[in-house]
Formats: structure tokens, C-alpha cells, sequence
């Protein structure tokens, strides 16, 4: 395998694509008895509407995270048994634009690896524990439906986007979930599950060719085709202002979102990241003055902040918390977002803040699931998640304040509210 030293962070990456087309990624951790294996492939809950042998197939919501679910299960057994038996800790999840496999474990790493590749590699359903999972998912819908949280935001993610499947609930509903059968998941698992369409990417004290020759070992030895996706052709404007609904809440809660123009893949992703993550810390982090009036004045309390969203075709920023006036926090952020656009930044405030993201990242490379993870996120992005350095040298404060100008806007916005029965 081929290493690549990055000399600002002081990485090792070995790197190959094997012969059927799967990168594996092995950072190198020596001395460490930890070890972290992460497979995952390209394929989310947003992707409902795909290609398959020429023909356009439109699948149910939430069939990503179903498939998940029934990966674990194996004509001998269930494979989470079969790992923790090995002293492994496995678990699996599945976002708008990925599904990740996963184990970390102290001991018997190579046979816990061809376990996860084989379990992932190879499907086995029936029909009837299709439907038992029906019932169990349904549930958990159930539960999720009922948490003001998550309907605060599935509302504003409806309220943004008017076509974009990234607004579709990763699990789904109990009716969509009615409709998936064993072939709806042997059709996604063969158009997505495929070693073109997956990463491998291991942390730890193990050998990189190995992890390569077993992989190749256990894997199909051809890929299948490119994948073609729809996520909707979506406008510029939100599909509505304002969304509200009441439910069992103590105090209304509310998220404030703003429909931001995507990125193209490749670095440029990266950089729109960076510095989308940087505007929301500028104007709504706990050293903001935004912040500091607010709170001063009672109308946010601990819970308020913000976050700064990517995925394919799909960007957006929000912020939110609790507040007993929650139309004035709103009218405050976009204000507070117009009066930076016009005045600029505080360039002392903008260094701190600069630092702070920077020296996050830093720590994020002693965490071995986040940098499997930020590999992976990149390589299906189209960049390499450890040149991160290089591109923050690339960002000014000029750069920030222009996505400021731009993509925080009043029209850009859509207001989400849950409000006391």
C-alpha cells in the first residue's frame, strides 16, 4: 500500500484501491492495542430515487436505515452476537448520504474484520423477518414523532426545501416502511452495497497490506455500475416562511433555518464546510455579542445555538433553542446577520474564532472513529479530509463574511416553532 505522510498534522495514511474498486484508507497508530474498522457505503436516507440495470427505480422512505437493521442478520446468526463474542464493540448507522458499519476491539482484529465484510458483502432476508422489523421500526418512528426536537426540525427542513429528498426522515414513516419487502432491499443492497460505492477505512497498530489482501480476499471481485441518483431539482426560494405546531412543551422551542446555495464536490466542499462552520460560530457561538444581548435579556437561555449542515445538493444553516418570544430571536439573527454584512467583522473576534475551529479539528485526530469517519465523508465528497490545514490557509476573513452576506439572509430563511398545548 502506498503511505502519504501529512507533515502538519503528523499522519500516516496508507492507501490502495483494490482491483474490484474499493479504497481502503489504514492510518497507522503504533503502540496503541485499540484497533477501529469502519465499511461503509454511499448510500443515505435521502436516496429514495436511484438507477438500476437502465431503469429508474423510486423506493420507499427510510429504506437505507431498514437495510441496516436487517445487515446484521446471517444464515448462522446475527452478526453483532458473533462480533461481541470476539470481544468487539459493533454497531452500524445510517445518515442522509451514508451508512456506516463499524467495530472497535483490543483483540482479534483480523477475524473481526472479515466478519463485518462479510456480513455487509453478503445479505440474507426473508419475508418474514422483514415484516418482524416492521413492527419494531414502526416503534421507534413512534417514539421519534413524539420528541419536539425532532419535529422542530423535520418542520424546518420541510419548511426549507420544497423538493430535496434531504428533507425525507432517515427511518421514514409506518407507512413507507409498509411497503419495503425483501426484494426492495435485495435492489438497494445490490445497487449500493457494491465495492465501487464503499469505503473501508481502519485506525490502529495493523498491518495495511493485510487489511488490504483480506479485503480483497472476502469481497466480490467485480464492482457493478456507477450509480445515477435524483435528490430533487430544487429553487433557490424556501417552500415556506413559518411552520408551527403545538404539542406537550414547557416553553416554545424553535430552529431558524437558512437555505444555503450548495457546494460542488471536490476541496471546494471542505472550504464551503469550514467556513460555514466559522459563520455560525461567529454569529450565534457563546462569545458572539448576538449571543451575550440575548442572554442578557432573557430571551434565550443555555439551550440556544447553531449549526452549519452539508450533503450532497443540500446546505443549511440554523440556529435555536428555547424562548418564550421566539419571533423577536428570529428577527434578532437575521438583523444581527445584516448589521455584520454591512459592518464587518471584528477581525480580533474573527482570529479567535479562526484558532478555535482550527485547533478543534487538531483534536479531532486523537479520536479514532472521527477520523475514519471525516476520511470517508471526504473521499465520497471528493477530498482529503487531512489536507484540512492547506484549506484553512486558503479562507480569509473575507471569505466568511461574503457567505454571511449572502446565504444568511431574511429570504433565505424559514422559522420552525413548537409551541405550548
Amino acid at each position: 500500500m502506498k503511505p502519504e505522510f501529512y507533515e502538519r498534522i503528523g499522519e500516516t495514511v496508507y492507501r490502495r484501491t483494490l482491483p474490484n474498486g474499493l479504497p481502503v484508507n489504514v492510518v497507522v497508530k503504533p503502540g496503541f492495542a485499540r484497533s477501529y474498522a469502519f465499511f461503509a457505503t454511499r448510500y443515505g436516507g435521502m436516496d429514495t430515487r436511484f438507477q438500476l440495470d437502465g431503469k429508474w427505480l423510486d423506493t420507499p422512505a427510510g429504506i437505507a436505515h431498514y437495510l441496516e437493521h436487517k445487515m446484521f442478520d446471517t444464515k448462522e446468526g446475527n452478526a453483532l452476537q458473533e462480533l461481541a463474542k470476539n470481544g468487539a464493540e459493533p454497531n452500524a448507522f445510517t445518515s442522509n448520504a451514508m451508512t456506516g458499519y463499524y467495530f472497535d476491539s483490543t483483540e482479534k482484529f483480523e477475524e473481526n474484520l472479515k466478519i463485518l465484510l462479510s456480513f455487509v458483502s453478503v445479505p440474507y432476508f426473508t419475508d418474514e423477518s422483514v415484516a418482524k422489523e416492521q413492527g419494531i421500526i414502526a416503534q421507534e418512528i413512534r417514539m421519534i414523532e413524539d420528541d419536539p426536537d425532532w419535529q422542530v426540525y423535520a418542520r424546518m427542513m420541510g419548511a426549507l426545501y420544497q423538493n430535496n429528498t434531504a428533507k425525507t426522515h432517515i427511518a421514514g414513516s409506518v407507512e413507507s416502511i409498509r411497503e419495503i419487502t425483501a426484494k426492495t432491499l435485495y435492489d438497494c443492497h445490490k445497487a449500493f452495497y457494491t465495492p465501487g460505492n464503499m469505503v473501508l477505512t481502519v485506525v490502529g497498530d495493523v498491518d495495511p497490506g493485510r487489511v488490504a489482501e483480506v479485503a480483497q480476499s472476502i469481497l466480490p471481485a467485480q464492482s457493478g455500475p456507477a450509480i445515477l441518483r435524483d435528490h430533487g431539482t430544487e429553487p433557490e426560494a424556501v417552500a415556506q416562511r413559518t411552520t408551527s405546531r403545538k404539542m406537550e412543551v414547557s416553553m416554545p422551542q424553535f430552529l431558524l433555518g437558512f437555505k444555503c446555495r450548495p457546494a460542488a464536490a471536490g476541496e471546494e466542499y471542505l472550504r464551503r464546510s469550514l467556513i460555514g462552520n466559522m459563520a455560525c460560530d461567529l454569529l450565534l457561538g457563546e462569545s458572539s455579542p448576538l449571543y451575550q444581548r440575548l442572554y442578557g435579556q432573557g430571551l434565550v437561555n443555555a439551550s440556544f445555538g447553531g449549526a452549519f449542515e452539508m450533503m450532497p445538493d443540500t446546505a443549511y444553516l440554523y440556529a435555536g433553542g428555547d424562548s418564550r418570544d421566539v419571533e423577536t430571536v428570529a428577527a434578532e439573527i437575521v438583523k444581527e446577520a445584516r448589521r455584520l454584512a454591512a459592518e464587518g467583522l471584528d477581525s480580533a473576534f474573527y482570529e479567535r474564532v479562526r484558532r478555535a475551529a482550527f485547533g478543534a479539528m487538531l483534536r479531532g485526530l486523537n479520536s479514532f472513529e472521527n477520523v475514519a469517519v471525516s476520511l470517508t465523508e471526504g473521499y465520497f465528497a471528493g477530498y482529503d479530509a487531512l489536507r484540512f490545514p492547506q484549506v484553512f490557509d486558503s479562507i480569509g476573513e473575507g471569505d466568511v463574511l461574503a457567505f454571511i452576506r449572502d446565504e444568511l439572509t431574511e429570504e433565505r430563511s424559514a422559522l420552525s416553532s413548537i409551541l405550548p398545548k
